[in-house]
């Protein structure tokens, strides 16, 4: 994914497993998946790491939609890296959501377009001018 500066980073994400399945497809749609992932910037800018939930809805059988919502802990600057270059993103830990289009390329390959966003949503006191990574994204399935 590559943030707003043009910096580049290397994001990397566990999606697992739904938890448990629903009988008919409508309502599996509303189970989520939980994710756990760290994104590590390259030029010493904001890293972060992340967890939270997914849900996918199929579009037909090769394209997907993906959102997921969670939180994240970053290095940014914030109160306590008061000097930092890095992007004011906020107070430590951030809301991170997220939106994807993909396509199934095969059984086992997927590729995605992606928006990140992560935010305090003015639950601090901090400057917070969030962080919104814009990608693609390349899905293995085990």
């Amino acid at each position: 994914m590559e943030g707003r500066d043009g910096s580049a980073n290397l994001t990397g994400e566990i999606l697992f497993a739904k938890p448990f399945t629903a009988s008919d497809l409508f309502t599996s749609y509303f189970i989520p998946r939980p994710h756990i992932g760290g994104s590590l910037n390259f030029d010493d800018r904001t890293s972060f790491a992340y967890a939270g939930l997914s849900w996918t809805v199929d579009v037909t059988p090769n394209i997907f939609v993906e959102g997921s919502f969670g939180g994240a802990i970053h290095n940014g600057k914030d109160s306590s890296h008061p000097f930092s270059d890095r992007q004011a993103v906020g107070c430590s830990p951030l809301f991170r959501e997220s939106g994807s289009v993909g396509v199934r390329l095969s059984a086992n390959w997927s590729l995605m377009a992606t928006i990140e966003h992560l935010s305090d949503g003015g639950t601090c006191s901090d400057e917070n001018r969030g962080l919104t990574n814009i990608g693609a994204r390349v899905g293995y399935t085990f």
